[in-house]
C-alpha cells in the first residue's frame, strides 16, 4: 500500500556573498551571470521569502522533501559548500532528495569542488549505484532523480539527459513497475514542448518523452519554468501527469509568477494510485504563504 506525503520545491537560488570577480572571469559566463544578478535578478530572489516558504513547508510535516535544482547561481565552489550546509538544515539524506539544475552547472567545476558536496542527498538507495538516474524508495513511491544539468555557452540555459541516462531510465521504469512501485521522475528542465524558449529548453526532450511513451510513469516533476505548469505527457496507458514549479524564493514580478511549493500526497496500490495536490503560494497581501489550489487525481499506470 502506497502512502507518502512529498513536499516539492525548486530553484531556491541561494544568496551568496561572493568576492568580486577576477578580471579573467568578467567576460566569462560566470561573470556575465554575476553581472545580471547585481543588476536586478538578485533583488527578485528573496532570502526572506525562501525562509517563509521553508517554515510553511515544515509546518505541513511532509515525509520527504524534493528540491529540483538551481540551488546556486554562479557555480562557485563556495556556493556548493554553502548549499550543502543549507541542505543539512532542511533535512537528512534519508528525508531529502536533490537534483541539479542549469545554474548548478553554469561552468565546468571539478566534482570535488562542486556537486560532490551534495552527494548524501543525491544518491540512490543501492550501494554503488550510478549517480543518475538515482532511485530512492519511500513509502511505496520510487523517486527517480535525473540530471539535465551541463555547462553551456553564454546566453544558453538549456539541458540534456544524454543517451546513457535515457537508456538506464528506460530499464529502471520497467523494473520499478514490475516491483509494483509508484514511479515519480524528477528533472530540472521541463520535458513538454513550448514551456520555455529553446535556448533554455531540454534539448533531448523528445527522447525523454519517447521513453515515457514506451514504459510509462505515474508522475513527472520539474522546475526551471517561471510559472506553475500542468503539461501532461503521453504514456502507454493514457496521459502522464507532469507538474512544474517556479522558484520557491521569487517575489512576484512581471517575469516570475512568484514563490510556490506543492505538497503531493500519494495513496493506493498498483493500478489504483491516487494523488492529492496542495499548492502553496506566496501572497504579497499576506506577506506569507496561502493555499492557491487543491485537487485530487488518479494516476495512470
Amino acid at each position: 500500500m502506497t502512502s507518502l506525503r512529498l513536499a516539492h520545491c525548486s530553484d531556491p537560488h541561494l544568496h551568496f556573498a561572493a568576492p568580486p570577480p577576477r578580471l579573467s572571469e568578467r567576460l566569462s559566463k560566470r561573470g556575465l551571470s554575476r553581472s545580471s544578478w547585481a543588476r536586478g535578478r538578485g533583488q527578485l530572489q528573496r532570502p526572506e521569502i525562501l525562509a517563509q516558504a521553508l517554515a510553511d513547508l515544515r509546518a505541513q510535516g511532509p515525509d520527504h522533501i524534493l528540491v529540483s535544482g538551481d540551488l546556486v547561481n554562479f557555480s562557485l565552489p563556495g556556493e556548493f559548500e554553502q548549499a550543502a550546509r543549507w541542505l543539512a538544515t532542511l533535512g537528512s539524506p534519508q528525508a531529502l532528495s536533490v537534483i541539479p539544475g542549469n545554474h548548478d552547472a553554469l561552468v565546468p567545476v571539478p566534482a570535488v569542488q562542486g556537486l560532490d558536496h551534495w552527494l548524501p542527498w543525491m544518491q540512490g538507495d543501492a550501494p554503488g549505484a550510478d549517480a543518475f538516474p538515482y532511485v530512492r524508495v519511500r513509502g511505496g513511491v520510487a523517486l527517480i532523480g535525473l540530471s539535465s544539468a551541463l555547462p553551456t555557452a553564454p546566453g544558453l540555459a538549456g539541458g540534456r539527459l544524454g543517451v546513457a541516462q535515457l537508456q538506464r531510465l528506460e530499464s529502471l521504469l520497467a523494473d520499478l513497475k514490475a516491483q509494483g512501485l509508484c514511479r515519480v521522475i524528477t528533472l530540472h528542465h521541463p520535458p513538454a514542448e513550448g514551456v520555455v524558449p529553446e535556448r533554455k529548453a531540454l534539448w533531448d526532450r523528445a527522447g525523454f518523452r519517447a521513453v515515457l511513451a514506451r514504459q510509462g510513469a505515474e508522475l513527472v516533476l520539474h522546475g526551471h519554468s517561471r510559472d506553475s505548469r500542468f503539461d501532461p505527457l503521453p504514456g502507454p496507458a493514457g496521459l502522464i501527469l507532469n507538474l512544474g514549479l517556479p522558484s520557491v524564493s521569487a517575489i512576484p514580478n512581471p517575469k516570475d509568477e512568484g514563490a510556490r511549493w506543492q505538497l503531493l500526497e500519494f495513496s493506493g496500490a498498483p493500478g489504483h494510485w491516487q494523488l492529492r495536490v496542495t499548492v502553496r503560494a506566496y501572497s504579497r497581501a499576506l506577506a506569507g504563504f496561502e493555499t492557491a489550489g487543491r485537487y485530487r487525481l488518479k494516476l495512470n499506470t
